[in-house]
């Protein structure tokens, strides 16, 4: 009866914790609405709940998610540094390009409970 009732808590804080995940998928593509601050809202919830995801297959969708924002950090004050001398805009194409595609693979295998193949 007690395994019983604790593999139901482990159920639920497993579903609690993909919601979060959800939820910081959600910031990522506000991000583009919000000049980025929810992508920094994200990446702090992905920090503080990372120790609670450790061995599950969530663990490999926050790291995604802390690596597409230094990707997107990266790519942007690349292209800000960049932009005078006419190649900033094609990096900031190909950040924002690799955002996408690193928010729908991630998002794709958050929907059908796998973890994300880097």
């Amino acid at each position: 009866m007690n395994e019983s009732s604790t593999d139901q808590t482990d159920t639920e804080r497993l579903h609690s914790l993909k919601r979060l995940a959800t939820a910081v998928y959600l910031c990522q593509v506000l991000a583009f609405a919000f000049a980025g601050v929810p992508l920094l809202v994200g990446v702090a919830i992905n920090f503080m709940k990372q120790s609670e995801v450790k061995g599950t297959f969530l663990e490999s969708h926050f790291d995604w998610q802390i690596k597409t924002v230094w990707i997107a950090l990266a790519g942007l004050a690349l292209s800000g540094l960049t932009f005078e001398f006419g190649v900033g805009f094609f990096i900031l194409i190909a950040t924002v390009m690799l955002m996408v595609y690193r928010i729908v693979v991630g998002w794709n295998a958050l929907a059908s409970d796998r973890p994300v193949n880097d």
